[in-house]
Parts: structure tokens; C-alpha cells; sequence
């Protein structure tokens, strides 16, 4: 905001010069008026622009602290979610045959895995050669039922009628059944094997998923002969469904997809051949300079923001600069409030650790974080779900810094609600200058009234002695 000034209002260099030549005296009509104007508006003018510079100066100090604290809690992210704690390495030997995919909960460890077998989808392809996409093949109903044979797997019904009784409207028919999330049909156009030369249509009809549990049968239930041209009977079986078969440390296991997530502790295996005899080396480690970069980061903010503060509160003592915010409430309350979550103990950690200083990160009596890596890394050796606890579960460390972080900083918060607290009264201080202004006009106007008189008074008075002065000379 520019800073408040009164403009001495001047009075007419016409007024100046009739005083001049009236009195004889070199008045200097302007300046006098001016100094009286701008003496009349120093005490308040000057007691606005202290209060105006006052705010401003809280201002900005809260524009600072608002990105100060915003840094801080951009520390805590990876912390917060628990990310960071999930980033273990995982390797195979042989990618060709598996790759690897650590995840939750991953245990540092070293296995052997021989693939046997992959999940496959079941494909089957009708016998009968249709003339085309647009050849009627009957009316009725078809019933799909997934799962092993004689199971009680999922099953749906498909209603096919004048509407749909071609090849093409049997497959779109299919594809769009209610309850239909297992089978996709479409249709091959192949060279014909009874008529060598033409081309025939076929319909082909797929398990979205491989694995015994979605493989599918289908039978005709209301008598359309056509239909049957598409069931079990009248069906080739092109690819048969299987479940994958592994073997892990020598011990077998058989999983219905080729994503096996089941297996391994907080391990995805993603098969990708079989190589029956062939031994793939799998190998988890936790990746735990991540980790502690992440908590570097941390105590490296944290230690940014405590200086910013600090020296946004500072007192400068006899002489000196005090900070922009000293004394200011919303400074001392986010100081107190992130020292405090910082240290407080964790009371939805589970396992041996509920506190940053049990995992090695402490704060001095000056307000100063330290880390103490080899503390941390036996933490992470130790038992790593407890130390991600400490900061991303529900009471973490890194979680309430940022539920109060985020009422500090939220449009409407701590410091949006003080902002506008200071520039409602950088407003009442315009209006203030704005007022003040108007009476000095009205000052200026009454010492010009009073100045006018002054040459009125002044006139009679040279007239008086311009006559006495001649009738003086003329001899009385």
C-alpha cells in the first residue's frame, strides 16, 4: 500500500500578490499555508503510516511463513502415505521365464522358483462353417457356466430371437448378456476345408481370464436345432484352460492366473514361460536408502522451517530489528504445535517402536532435529511396519503434521483468517487518510478565508496612511 502523505493544499498565487502589493511585506502566501496544512495532518498522518507499515510488515512475515510451512509439509508426503516404505528391490535371475514385483509388506529373503506350467485361456471355435457374419443360425437359448466342469461356478443365460439369429447378432448378443464378464465371442473369416477355395465364418469364443475357474461350457436349453451348432458337442477346443504351476523353495504351488500375488510375502511374480528344470533366483532386499533419504528430507525441512520461524519472531532487542512477527499468535501457535506432534508419542503405532526418538530422529534443547541413521536403519532391520507406523499411521507423526499443516494453510485457515483480518485494516486505515484528507482541505480553506481578511484589514489600513501622508504634505 503507498504510503499515506498529506498534500498541503495552496492557496492562489493571485491572493500571494494582492497581500504583496497591499501590505508591501514579501509574504510567501503558499509556503506558509503548506507548512501549517502539513503541520495541522503530521500527528495523525504519521500515526497511520505506523500503523500501516506495521501490517504490511505482518504481511508479508505471514507470506513467508505460508511457503515456509507449505515446503514442510510437501516433506511429509512419502512419509504420510507410506510409500516410501514399500520400495524394496526385488530381482529374478532369469526375466525371460519371471519378473518380480515387490509390494507391502515384502520380507527381505532369497527363493528359487521353477515355472512348470502358465494359466492359459480357454478358446473354442465352432465346427460349422457359416457362409458368412450375416448367416441365420436359429433361435432359443444359450447357458453359459464357467468354472471346472460339474462345479457350481457363475452362469448366465443368452436369449437369441428373430432380432439376433445371425452369426454377427449371436456374437454381439454374447458380448453384451447381463452377467456376462467371463466370455468374449467373435467371428473369423477362414478359408472353408469342405469347399476348398471359398471363405467361410466361424465363431470363436474366449475366457477373458485364464485358469481352470473360467473355463466355460454351453448348452441349449429350448429346443432351436440351430443353436446347437454353437454348443459343447459341435465346439473345437483350441486352447484349453489351465492354472499356472510353480514350484517355490522345492514346495508346488498352482495358481489360476499368471499374476501370482499369493505366494511370496508382499511379492508379485509375473510369469511370462514355462522352463520346466530351470531354477529362477528371486531375491527381495529392503531398499532402505530410500528410506532414509526420505527422513533426511524430513529433519532438513523441519530444520529450514524452525530457522524461518525463529527468525520471523526474533526480538532485536535495544536498537535492533525485531521480526516481522513478533509476538504474532498464529507464529507462536504453529511453532509450539509442530514441536509438539514432532515429539509426542505415536498411540496408533504398533510393534517395538511409537516415536521419532526411538528411531533415531531427536530434537536439542534449541529446537534442532537430528537424525541418527544407524538407529534408524536397525529400526528398519528390525521391524519396518512399526517404524512406518511412526509417521503414516493414523496418529503418525507425518499424518497429524499434516491435518495441522493443512488448517494453517487452507483457504479460510489460521493464516488466510489473519490476512484478512490485516487487510480489513489496511482499509480502515485508507478511510482513516481519506478523512483526515477532507478536514485538511476544510483547513485549508478556512486559513485562505482568514487570509483574504487579512488583505481586506491590511487595504483600509494603507488607504488611511496614503491619505494622512498626503494631506501631511499638502500643508493640512
Amino acid at each position: 500500500m503507498t504510503t499515506i502523505s498529506s498534500v498541503a493544499a495552496s492557496t492562489s498565487t493571485q491572493s500571494q500578490s494582492l497581500i504583496q502589493s497591499v501590505t508591501g511585506l514579501n509574504v510567501d502566501v503558499n509556503s506558509l499555508v503548506s507548512e501549517l496544512v502539513s503541520a495541522e495532518g503530521k500527528a495523525v498522518y504519521d500515526q497511520l503510516n505506523t500503523e500501516q507499515t506495521a501490517i504490511n510488515t505482518k504481511l508479508s512475515g505471514l507470506g513467508t511463513l505460508n511457503s515456509a510451512l507449505s515446503s514442510f509439509q510437501s516433506s511429509l508426503k512419502s512419509l504420510r502415505t507410506g510409500s516410501v516404505f514399500q520400495t524394496d528391490t526385488a530381482t529374478s535371475s532369469n526375466q525371460s521365464i519371471l519378473t518380480v514385483t515387490p509390494g507391502t509388506g515384502a520380507v527381505a529373503a532369497s527363493h528359487t522358483v521353477e515355472v512348470d506350467q502358465l494359466a492359459t485361456t480357454q478358446e473354442s471355435i465352432t465346427n460349422t462353417e457359416f457362409a458368412n457374419s450375416s448367416a441365420v443360425v436359429g433361435t432359443g437359448t444359450l447357458a453359459f457356466n464357467m468354472g471346472p466342469a460339474g462345479g457350481s461356478g457363475s452362469s448366465f443365460n443368452v436369449t437369441i430371437d428373430s432380432s439376433n439369429d445371425t452369426l454377427a447378432g449371436i456374437a454381439n448378443a454374447i458380448n453384451n448378456a447381463s452377467g456376462n464378464t467371463y466370455v468374449s465371442a467373435s467371428i473369423i473369416n477362414v478359408d472353408s476345408t469342405t469347399n476348398p477355395g471359398t471363405t467361410i465364418s466361424k465363431l470363436v469364443l474366449t475366457s477373458n481370464n485364464p485358469g481352470t475357474a473360467n473355463q466355460f461350457s454351453i448348452s441349449e436349453t429350448d429346443g432351436g436345432s440351430g443353436l446347437s451348432q454353437l454348443t459343447d458337442a459341435n465346439l473345437t477346443q483350441q486352447t484349453k484352460a489351465t492354472d499356472a504351476v510353480i514350484q517355490v523353495d522345492g514346495q508346488k504351488a498352482t495358481i489360476g492366473s499368471n499374476t501370482v500375488s499369493d505366494v511370496l510375502q508382499g511379492v508379485t511374480l509375473n510369469l511370462q514361460s514355462a522352463a520346466v528344470g530351470t531354477t529362477v533366483n528371486v531375491g527381495v532386499s529392503l531398499n532402505t536408502s530410500a528410506i532414509t533419504s526420505a527422513v533426511n528430507n524430513f529433519v532438513t525441512a523441519y530444520n529450514s522451517l524452525q530457522t524461518t520461524t525463529q527468525s520471523l519472531g526474533a526480538y532485536g532487542g535495544v536498537g535492533g530489528t525485531n521480526g516481522a512477527l513478533i509476538g504474532d499468535s498464529t507464529l507462536q501457535f504453529a511453532t509450539s504445535q509442530i514441536r509438539q506432534l514432532s515429539s509426542a508419542v505415536v498411540t496408533s503405532s504398533s510393534g517395538a517402536y511409537d516415536s521419532l526418538a526411538m528411531i533415531g530422529v531427536t530434537i536439542n534443547q534449541d529446537g534442532v532435529m537430528s537424525l541418527d541413521s544407524t538407529q534408524l536403519n536397525a529400526a528398519l532391520t528390525a521391524n519396518i511396519q512399526s517404524v512406518s507406523n511412526v509417521f503414516s499411521s493414523s496418529n503418525g507423526v507425518a499424518s497429524r503434521l499434516n491435518d495441522t499443516l493443512t488448517n494453517l494453510l487452507q483457504s479460510g485457515g489460521t493464516i488466510s483468517s489473519e490476512k484478512n483480518t490485516l487487510n480489513t485494516q489496511l482499509s480502515s486505515i485508507q478511510s482513516q487518510a481519506t478523512r483526515e484528507s477532507a478536514r485538511l482541505d476544510s483547513y485549508k480553506a478556512q486559513l485562505q478565508q482568514q487570509f483574504t481578511a487579512m488583505e481586506t484589514v491590511a487595504g483600509k489600513y494603507n488607504d488611511t496612511g496614503t491619505f494622512l501622508t498626503s494631506w501631511v504634505k499638502s500643508g493640512g
